[in-house]
């Protein structure tokens, strides 16, 4: 597994009966979790929850907020700063278990010993970004939601990388690379978080199972000469790791070469054992 165990800030404190009970900086947050099919460890401790996120029989959910919670804060990873808020779909706008790529990644652009053009796609609110920058790779973030651009513009500066060599852009992933490779840009290293279902700034539809491997073919187009790595991320339900490396040694790897492995993503529970939260599969040259 890549287990992502390196935060001070944030914490899974417990989880159980669908549920984890999260700790952001001081805030604590109760969230479902359809993979927690387990009784909770520690019951006393959802007690202190501040904020619960509760489904409803209709579909969808809303935040039930028990004691006093800001709407938004500060958490920290290392020299990375990021704010976090509550938003209407449960989400926070972090993924701490991508920890563990970032760490990964920044090891691979400060061991370079050049300099490294990093292609972040569905970038969402720029954590990835943040990390390829501090190590200090130029970085084209992109993301279809206006909004989540804009957030990820407030976490480079709040982390003090708002002069850094960053690029912020509202598009569609597939029709961007297209005309990256008309354009004849190439990039070290291209990382993407895609969603399983979603619609582009235009409307356009994208469903992953039958849209991901057309977009890595592309993407493969637009790697340089010396590409450096290549990481899928998925959250889809029932899309194995392996599955990953299947996608990934057919692109990146048939092209390339290199190294390919494909693992569980993670974040270690206080109350014992791990928390499964999607799947990476990372390719190294």
């Amino acid at each position: 597994m890549f287990l992502a165990d390196g935060w001070k800030d944030y914490a899974v404190l417990d989880a159980g009966g669908g549920e984890k009970l999260e700790r952001w900086g001081e805030v604590l947050l109760c969230r479902p979790d359809p993979q927690v099919i387990w009784p909770k460890s520690r019951p006393e401790l959802w007690q202190k929850a501040q904020a619960r996120y509760a489904r409803s029989q209709s579909g969808g959910g809303a935040w039930e907020f028990l004691q006093k919670t800001p709407e938004s804060w500060p958490i920290g990873y290392g020299e990375l700063r990021f704010l976090v808020r509550p938003t209407g779909f449960k989400h926070t706008g972090l993924f701490p278990e991508q920890a563990a790529n970032w760490d990964w990644m920044a090891g691979l652009i400060r061991g370079a010993g050049r300099p490294v053009r990093v292609l972040n796609l569905f970038a969402y609110t720029g954590g990835a970004t943040l990390a390829a920058l501090a190590a200090g790779a130029n970085v084209t973030h992109l993301d279809a939601a206006k909004g989540m651009v804009t957030w990820a513009k407030e976490n480079a500066a709040l982390s003090g990388l708002g002069e850094k060599p960053a690029r912020f852009l509202i598009d569609d992933a597939l029709k961007f690379v297209l005309r990256e490779q008309r354009r004849g840009s190439v990039y070290d290293a291209i990382l993407m978080d895609p969603p399983s279902y979603g619609r582009g700034p235009d409307g356009q539809v994208w469903k992953l199972e039958t849209e991901i491997f057309g977009l890595l073919q592309e993407c493969v187009k637009v790697m340089s000469g010396r590409p450096l790595f290549f990481l899928l991320n998925a959250y889809t339900t029932g899309l194995q790791p392996a599955v990953l490396q299947n996608l990934v040694e057919k692109t990146v790897g048939a092209r390339f070469g290199g190294q390919v492995a494909a693992e569980e993503l993670c974040l270690p529970v206080m109350s014992g054992g791990v928390l499964p939260c999607g799947a990476s599969g990372r390719w190294r040259a």
